[in-house]
């Protein structure tokens, strides 16, 4: 699982303090004062009870997951400031699936967003991994981090009925549209209202959420961290090594984010891979009959703009009452591109809006987004958004603008024809500075061997930042030949399946020149 197009369109910009903060951060969490060591030692004390998961789903394919009676869930108390540990707190939302079999520890798992749901992964996990070592040797345990799904208080910004309309819009760079500051405050203004507060809001980020994840370490029982995570989740696992390396025993980081590079550089990066994997569909749709996209690849640019481009002005039926305008139509092929499997169900989608509905990519968005029939959202695209607003650089509307077009050179099959102007920073306004500064996690010490799977068509998270976020981390990288996001979670390569395996239980890393296929 992972929800990086959220994360595509809406990754943000700098400032000139985050240095800063971020090095308070981490020498607060090595030293601080007496004090606060004591305040915040009553959070490792805890002790996590698991019991019924009943009232932990927020969605109606949570409800069904989460009624398997092996599984327990808990809830961990945290501070809701680092450095205020006395002041309010925060609840993160816990599930575990018990090892099935002699048991070395937890391993914590992270799905990607960020704003992804850990406790689903912890329950799709006992179906994925059921005949797993992962699944046999660990507790797999899934938290939902703080702001994102059944933890408290969680991020919202806009209701399902908004979702479902199309009303729900973070300006970015990415976001089609010409936004002013009245927009950009007023998003801010909804995510605190729903949010619990600006306070809230001012403690989201991937540092303070990695802190989170050593108190759940303490609170299960582990002397050292067994983590796996994906596409957002190794950014979060990253910055956990950055923070406590000497508390680490092992890391599967799949789908690796660069830490090296700053936001619009790692935005370029990203939008250039999914144009390559826009063309791989294109080149594979041309040569079967009725490609909507034309018989001649290097016009398929074109032929999806010509496509595309009509419901800018004139959306069209898409069932369920629900309309397909252009966002939904293209965010939805940009889910599509996250696995080659899914290219056929696009192209299918797009021959559809040749005929005036848009049924078929309506599903595609709302599979990816993981609205239930029921017509629940999950909170994934509003904790999203802020997340990435205490965790990105931010921008002036002058460089936002200038991101945007940048984005459609790379990315042209993204450009809806109506020039760069009018981009703005969804989180120029939000109410604290980011707290994580770029590069970092690099030149750690004491850290052991984490290992790095990289994909080499991976579209949301390239190939080279895989093996960049390798090098960072001292450990090793895995190459894996194939065209999707992540790989290791779905357990379809018997060659990825051993070598995680193989490294989490024997803390045995592949060979340095290990190649997989799916």
């Amino acid at each position: 699982m992972a929800w990086d197009i959220r994360v595509a369109a809406g990754m943000k910009v700098f400032a000139t303090t985050a240095s800063v903060v971020a090095l308070t951060m981490a020498l607060g969490a090595c030293s601080g004062t007496q004090s606060d060591s004591e305040r915040l030692q009553r959070f490792y004390d805890q002790k996590l009870v698991f019991a019924s998961c009943d009232g932990y789903a927020t969605t109606a394919s949570d409800e069904k997951a989460f009624a398997d009676p092996r599984f327990g869930c808990g809830r961990l108390e945290v501070p809701r400031d680092y450095a205020d540990p006395g002041g309010a707190t925060m609840r993160i939302a816990v599930l575990k699936v018990p090892a099935r079999g002699e048991r070395i520890g937890s391993l914590l798992l992270n799905p990607g967003g960020p704003g992804g749901p850990g406790m689903g992964m912890a329950a799709a996990g006992a179906t994925t991994w059921a005949q797993s070592k992962l699944s046999e040797r660990f507790d797999l345990v899934g938290f939902d981090p703080r702001g994102v799904g059944a933890s408290s208080p969680s991020v919202r910004c806009y209701s399902d009925a908004e979702d479902d309309s199309g009303a729900a819009v973070f300006p970015t760079a990415a976001t089609v549209g010409r936004f002013t500051d009245s927009d950009t405050r007023a998003v801010v203004d909804r995510c605190a209202k729903g949010s619990g507060g600006r306070e809230t809001l001012a403690h989201l980020g991937t540092r303070d959420a990695a802190r989170d994840m050593d108190i759940l370490r303490a609170a299960v029982g582990d002397t050292k961290l067994s983590y796996f995570g994906q596409s957002y989740g190794t950014r979060l696992g990253a910055v956990y090594a950055e923070l406590f390396p000497d508390r680490v025993r092992a890391m599967v980081l799949d789908g690796g984010i660069d830490p090296t590079t700053g936001t619009s550089e790692r935005r370029i990066s990203q939008f250039t891979s999914f144009q390559r994997a826009f063309d791989a569909m294109a080149a594979d749709c041309v040569t079967r009959p009725d490609c909507p996209l034309g018989t001649d690849a290097s016009q398929a640019v074109t032929e999806f703009q010509g496509i595309v481009r009509p419901l800018l002005d004139h959306p069209i039926p898409a069932g369920d009452n629900r309309i397909a305008d252009y966002p939904l139509a293209v965010g939805s092929v940009i889910a599509g591109l996250y696995d080659s499997a899914v290219w056929p169900v696009i192209t299918a989608g797009l021959a559809q809006i040749r005929t005036g509905h848009g049924d078929t990519l309506r599903k595609i968005g709302d599979a990816f987004g993981g609205r239930g029939a029921d017509g629940r959202w999950p909170n994934i695209a509003d904790a999203n958004y802020a997340i990435n607003c205490m965790d990105e650089q931010r921008h002036s509307p002058e460089q936002e603008t200038d991101l945007r077009r940048d984005i459609y050179r790379v990315a042209p099959f993204l450009d809806p024809g109506r020039g760069a102007d009018g981009a703005r920073d969804g989180c120029e306004f939000w109410p604290a500075t980011p707290t994580l500064s770029y590069p970092y996690s690099t030149g750690i010490r004491g850290l052991p061997p984490t290992l790095t799977i990289s994909i080499t068509g991976d579209p949301a998270t390239p190939y080279e930042g895989g093996f960049k976020l390798a090098a960072a981390l001292g450990g090793t990288a895995l190459t894996v030949e194939g065209n999707q996001h992540t790989v290791a979670f779905a357990a379809t390569s018997a060659c990825v399946n051993k070598a995680v395996e193989d490294y989490l239980v024997e803390l045995r890393s592949p060979a340095a020149d290990t190649r997989c296929k799916l």
